[in-house]
């Protein structure tokens, strides 16, 4: 791509000629590990760094292998709620949580205000779903979503990209080819992709192709430009555990595998999104499966969620899924919160949400050996040796939840808690074994 007689660079083609940029010096002091590493595995497209050009004074996020688990947290608004305001104090409650990445996923009210506004307010990773701006400025412009053109589609990706969106979820899989798979099989739960129902009401109305996938290499020039990480989403991602690992979602995944051996081609950088609802004994085949497809391109999973019977406890069921998909190797968990299935999630569902994730995420760190994450729990059990709750609520992942729940049961003995007081067993085999000591000496 060349801009001006200059060609422009991104993260993966600086890797793979051997330079190191800032964004890469940044990540390498965050994880822990030799920048160099770092550079051969965004050189070989195991690592994405999704950071918009245009995007300013944000804290660079790696995604990938060898790297801390990642979370994302989703918000935006609907056409039942068009509230900018709660939605960026939805997205400031995700940062406090500790989300690594935001995607605004609004449908309602003007949605160029929304995303602009949170960028502003919000100084973090932004990734989005340019599919949902196209399709509803449609609707609302001509009057059904079978009206949109192919550049009205990429006209969206281009302003997207210029404004700074780091990475963009395009759901460049579902082709008419996956989608007759589907048909032919028969699902339970059909496509519960709201990005992919939009591209799949428009090809069969106008009995043509996916543009994202017929005109793929235009997709690229627009995100090369810009450094856009490319998420090739889901579309055809089982909503039921009875369609999962089915023959539409696997089909869907191979191609994602083609695809993103050419935006690596182009030198763009490529997420690939995984399935919503699995059982849990199939989490680690998917997991294997998208690696092997995908030349280990970074995985972002949604959950996965483990069973269909939970709503109002989805960021559990997810959580569960989590744990095991990145420790099978997922690297980047989309959360869920306890709204999922249910209403649009509010403040306290985002931050649910984000720390279920966030435990998941590192109980699997800990499972998979990453450096640093065995120490925080080991430093934690030492301050509970101690029976030091000052120490415990610091080391928590969620500190203020911790210290609540300290405070409402308070226990008439300050170095205990509420649940043994004086007959707690740290405290008594403590004393019983410095008694011993004292007889010995």
């Amino acid at each position: 791509m060349e801009c001006g007689g200059i060609k422009r660079m991104t993260q993966l083609s600086e890797a793979r000629a051997g330079r190191t940029t800032p964004e890469m010096k940044a990540v390498a002091d965050q994880e822990g590990i030799d920048v160099d590493v770092l550079r051969e595995r965004i050189a070989c497209g195991q690592v994405v760094i999704p950071l918009n050009r245009n995007h300013q004074n944000i804290k660079p996020v790696g995604i990938g292998s060898g790297l801390r688990t990642k979370v994302n947290a989703n918000i935006g608004t609907s056409t039942d709620y068009a509230d900018i305001v709660m939605e960026v104090e939805k997205a400031k409650a995700a940062v406090e949580a500790g989300t690594d990445t935001i995607m605004d996923l609004s449908t309602g009210g003007d949605l160029e205000q929304i995303r602009r506004t949170i960028m502003k307010e919000v100084p973090m990773v932004i990734g989005t779903v340019p599919i949902y701006q196209a399709a509803i400025q449609i609707i609302r412009e001509k009057g059904a979503l079978t009206r949109m053109t192919a550049d009205d589609l990429f006209s969206v990706l281009e302003r997207q990209a210029e404004e700074g969106v780091d990475f963009f979820t395009v759901h460049c899989g579902v082709t008419r080819s996956s989608v007759e798979r589907l048909q032919k099989q028969g699902r339970l739960t059909d496509i519960v992709s709201r990005g992919g129902s939009f591209l799949v009401t428009w090809m069969i109305a106008n009995d043509k192709e996916n543009p994202l996938y017929e005109h793929y290499d235009r997709l690229l020039e627009i995100v090369r430009a810009h450094d856009v990480t490319l998420s090739l989403g889901d579309g055809m991602r089982p909503g039921s555990l009875k369609d999962a690992t089915d023959r539409a979602q696997v089909e869907e995944l191979i191609i994602l595998g083609e695809l993103t051996n050419q935006a690596w081609e182009q030198d763009v950088q490529v997420m690939i999104e995984g399935p919503g609802h699995i059982p849990f004994d199939q989490i680690q085949m998917n997991i294997q499966l998208q690696k092997q497809l995908c030349r280990g391109a970074p995985f972002y999973v949604l959950g996965p969620i483990v069973t269909d019977v939970a709503p109002g406890y989805d960021h559990i069921t997810s959580a569960i899924g989590g744990t095991l998909a990145a420790t099978a190797g997922a690297d980047f968990l989309c959360y869920v919160t306890p709204g999922e299935h249910l209403r649009l999630p509010d403040v306290e569902d985002v931050r649910q949400g984000v720390i279920a994730a966030r435990i998941a995420g590192h109980a699997a760190d800990v499972a998979n050996g990453l450096p640093g994450a065995l120490e925080w729990d080991n430093a934690m059990s030492t301050a509970r040796k101690h029976l030091n709750w000052e120490e415990q609520i610091k080391l928590s992942i969620d500190p203020k939840r911790a210290r609540d729940l300290r405070e409402q049961g308070k226990p008439h003995m300050n170095d205990v808690c509420s649940m043994c007081g004086e007959y707690c067993a740290i405290k008594l085999v403590d004393e019983a074994l410095h008694a011993k000591n004292r007889k010995i000496s």
